[in-house]
């Protein structure tokens, strides 16, 4: 498992914004982020709920699956299905190496993996200073994006997992390896 390290230069630049979800867990006023890259994009998500990151292993693919489900990992005997977020985001798919790492992250009742192509820190941000994404007619992938963060010099997307990855997305996936699992005993 990679361990990722806090950065506390990262700061973001002030700016209103009412852009997080008020059920947030986190206390109000500073929320921490785990931010990763596909390519020269920045994305993070809420510290709360990544569970792990660890180094790209192989998965098993299962038929049947959204381009973008690369397969499922064993996880400590937990079945986790692994998502290539830059095919989820219609940028091809990933040719994964051993310097891509993969996000284990939870979503409503589930553990999700996310492969990317690195983690970059930990990003300390008040709610104050995320600011709205702008409103265009066809966002395509924009609607899963709850806000936008300037850190240093570089704009990070705040991602909604939950949006991203709706329940029956992964119930679909995990359906799928439950009747696997039946066909082969």
């Amino acid at each position: 498992m990679e361990a990722v390290q806090p950065n506390t230069s990262s700061t973001a630049q002030s700016a209103s914004s009412d852009g997080l979800n008020e059920n947030s867990s986190a206390p109000l006023g500073n929320q921490q982020f785990v931010t990763f890259a596909i390519g020269k994009e920045e994305y993070a998500v809420d510290i709360m709920q990544v569970r792990e990151i660890q180094a790209w292993t192989e998965v098993t693919a299962l038929p049947k699956q959204p381009n973008y489900m690369r397969g499922v990992l064993n996880l400590r005997g937990i079945i986790v299905p692994i998502f290539d977020l830059r095919c989820r985001f219609s940028q091809g798919v990933t040719d994964a190496t051993n310097i891509h790492v993969v996000v284990i992250v939870a979503v409503a009742d589930h553990i999700i993996g996310i492969l990317v192509d690195r983690v970059s820190d930990i990003l300390a941000v008040d709610r104050g200073e995320i600011l709205p994404v702008p409103d265009v007619e066809d966002q395509g992938d924009g609607e899963h994006i709850i806000g936008l963060v300037t850190a240093e010099d570089r704009m990070v997307a705040l991602l909604d997992m939950g949006s991203l990855f709706k329940s029956e997305i992964i119930q679909d996936s995990l359906d799928d390896i439950e009747d696997t699992s039946e066909q082969t005993n």
